[in-house]
């Protein structure tokens, strides 16, 4: 008696187990997303960060009224946005760099993985930039924007040479950071 007992309630058991795992669904993509403002906390644009079917983060940027030309756009180590220091949103810290690589896309020491292709803004004042970095993840790895400390994106001055690891305008040259965001869950 007691063995067919106990197997009707392992038989329950096992049901009962298959059944909520029939029933869970995966949880949902994490995604990111950014408010960009200048040193004087006017809005000048949004980032929209998704994980990429291929792999790695995908960086949807648009931005509105900054100046036009190439400016260096990179994911910073550090979730703060402080526009009113001496040197404006040096509270993003350096490059986001989880792997301990040079600076540069065109670097052949390997790069950061914060490192985003240029951003080209246009003669009004608008751009947008569409990139994907595989070096980077959004849940759960060493290389996820959401670590203890967050990350921002920052927009600088000048145009990225993509190569310099470091130099008197910082990390490929790229100047004053003229713009930051910092990046949250949604």
């Amino acid at each position: 008696m007691f063995r067919i007992a106990h197997s009707v309630l392992l038989a329950a058991a096992l049901f009962t187990t298959n059944c909520a795992r029939a029933t869970t669904t995966a949880p949902a993509p994490t995604t990111g997303v950014s408010t960009l403002r200048d040193a004087s906390g006017r809005t000048v644009g949004t980032a929209t960060i998704t994980e990429a079917p291929e792999g790695g983060v995908r960086f949807r940027v648009q931005v509105t009224g900054l100046p036009p030309g190439s400016h260096g756009i990179h994911v910073h180590a550090v979730g703060a946005c402080d526009g009113s220091t001496a040197t404006a949103f040096s509270s993003a810290g350096g490059h986001f760099n989880p792997n301990g690589k040079q600076h540069g896309r065109l670097n052949p020491e390997g790069w950061h993985g914060g490192d985003l292709p240029n951003l080209v803004v246009t003669a009004g004042g608008s751009g947008m930039l569409d990139a994907i970095s595989k070096l980077l993840t959004l849940n759960g790895a060493q290389t996820t924007l959401f670590d203890a400390d967050g990350s921002a994106i920052v927009v600088h001055a000048n145009q990225d040479d993509e190569r310099t690891d470091s130099g008197p305008a910082g990390p490929g040259n790229s100047g004053a950071r003229i713009a930051c965001g910092v990046i949250e869950r949604r």
